[in-house]
């Protein structure tokens, strides 16, 4: 097999001449683990995103014959000064939180500042290339306009542990992480793991490298449908003085799940950096590869693509609420183990109805499901602003002025470290926007997902997104996740916005 060179970080490489993707050469061929694989491979994510003769390309959907004789440079290779600034200026603004997506935005900006001075509009603009589910973009947006040094003082364990609180995970905080070295599970597998991708009928399909496995399993290219949205749980029959009813939303972490196992061995964990917000909480990942692994005889890394994530991954529960004016009412929503509970955990007089919905599967692990959508019908009661108190006690208020900026106050125990906290409620704010504006996939009445595409699920781009303001109220009781109740109350805030539009998405 010939041989393709190039130029890496600016030291000469070779790489077989196999038909793989330059984002498959530098991970798997070259070790480079820091351009991630977000949308596997649908180019629409950037979390692959590296220079190739100074220009930001996605490397996903870059075969890797076209950078034969040219430059390739990954985060790795920037100036130290350059590198130093961009994840300095992410840690101090909280720009970077499980830091999948990073390294590509770093490259795409850096690259842009190289050859004019940043923007509002030119930053937005290039942010158009990528997705990012965690920061809500304002905090990447304050970290390029706005550079700065990090804090002697700062105390990251404290910062960690905070995070921890608002991701559900173990997750690392520090420049690092902008790096792309959260310990995701895919960049620590070992080298000579075979690798296995789902095929059409479930099983998986084991080969020596992705290309040749993806190959053997039938993967189909991913699609945006123009299938219409179904709303697939009807609002119950009654004189309700509010009705909601939500469809299909896809979590879109960016991280699709993965595992690797040794034989005899146990298993990565799919969650790292990052809780996934609740979707990874059952991943089945970790016991294939553990079976895999055993059945060969050797490491076995197991790897999702998108089209596996949106396809088999859990939901949120849809429902249809109605509920008369003195808060009492009747929930119907798809049947999902605890969803009853959390409900009634903040409605306890709700009568709750589950029926079964033909559909991808549901969890109530998702963000604030169940107990989000009733407090938001009930804060709709009121004349604003709108107040929740989370079931962990957390109290967060949100007001959408006429501009369409949004203020945030939340109170969640002992700080722990502002950064963080901070942004964390932007992302939950910015996730909670799209909620009620613009997220979903179509779903027919079999059951089957027709939205495959990262860039079909309505999460708000950074050009869309409103301004943010968080006030943190400090408190001397022990900390808890804040960024759940910020949710809950800017969906209220966003719904009363509409006029209390009875389906969400509103704006679709």
């Amino acid at each position: 097999m010939s041989e393709i060179s190039f130029t890496l970080d600016d030291a000469p490489v070779s790489v077989p001449d196999d038909g793989c993707s330059l984002l498959e050469a530098l991970r798997d061929r070259l070790g480079v683990r820091s351009p991630k694989d977000g949308c596997s491979p649908q180019g629409q994510c950037g979390c692959c995103t590296v220079l190739v003769d100074g220009q930001a390309r996605v490397a996903c959907v870059t075969p890797v014959a076209r950078v034969r004789n040219r430059s390739v440079t990954t985060i790795a290779g920037l100036p130290a000064a350059v590198a130093d600034r961009w994840v300095d200026s992410l840690c101090a603004s909280g720009g970077t939180q499980c830091g999948f997506c990073t390294p590509g935005i770093v490259l795409r900006l850096a690259a842009l500042e190289a050859k004019a001075p940043l923007t509002k509009a030119n930053v937005d603009q290039a942010l158009l290339a990528h997705l990012c589910r965690c920061t809500g973009w304002q905090t990447i947006v304050e970290a390029a306009l706005a550079p700065a040094a990090p804090d002697p003082a700062r105390d990251l364990v404290a910062a960690a542990r905070r995070a921890e609180l608002e991701g559900g995970v173990a997750q690392r905080v520090g420049p690092s992480v902008a790096l792309g070295l959260g310990g995701f599970a895919d960049d620590t597998a070992p080298a000579d793991a075979l690798i296995a991708a789902r095929a059409a009928d479930g099983t998986w399909v084991v080969g020596e490298t992705l290309t040749e496995a993806r190959r053997a399993a039938g993967k189909v290219q991913g699609r945006r449908t123009t299938a219409p949205l179904r709303w697939p749980v009807d609002v119950p029959e009654g004189d309700w003085a509010r009705t909601l009813q939500t469809c299909w939303v896809e979590p879109a972490y960016l991280e699709p799940d993965a595992s690797w196992c040794v034989p005899g061995g146990e298993p990565a964990g799919s969650l790292a950096n990052g809780g996934a917000f609740g979707g990874k909480a059952g991943s089945p990942v970790g016991e294939i590869a553990r079976r895999l692994a055993d059945q060969h005889g050797r490491p076995v890394r197991v790897v999702e693509s998108r089209e596996d994530v949106v396809q088999s991954g859990p939901k949120r529960p849809p429902l249809a609420i109605g509920v008369r004016a003195d808060g009492s009412g009747v929930v119907r929503v798809a049947r999902c183990p605890g969803v009853a509970a959390a409900i009634q955990a903040v409605a306890p007089q709700f009568e709750v109805e589950e029926v079964d919905v033909a559909g991808p599967p549901v969890s109530v692990a998702l963000r604030a499901a169940g107990w989000a959508e009733a407090t938001v019908v009930l804060a709709s009661l009121t004349d604003g602003p709108d107040v929740v108190t989370a079931p962990n006690g957390a109290v967060a208020t949100a007001t959408i002025s006429e501009s369409g900026a949004v203020t945030v106050t939340v109170e969640c125990g002992e700080v722990l470290d502002e950064v963080v906290l901070r942004s964390y409620c932007i992302g939950a704010a910015h996730m909670a926007l799209g909620w009620v504006r613009s997220e979903a996939i179509a779903v027919d009445e079999a059951g089957d997902v027709h939205d495959l595409t990262i860039r079909s699920f309505g999460a708000l781009r950074a050009l869309d997104t409103p301004a943010i303001e968080v006030v943190i109220r400090p408190s001397t009781e022990p900390a808890c996740n804040g960024s759940d109740a910020v949710f809950a109350a800017v969906a209220a805030a966003a719904w009363r916005a509409t006029g209390f539009a009875p389906r969400w998405p509103a704006a679709r």
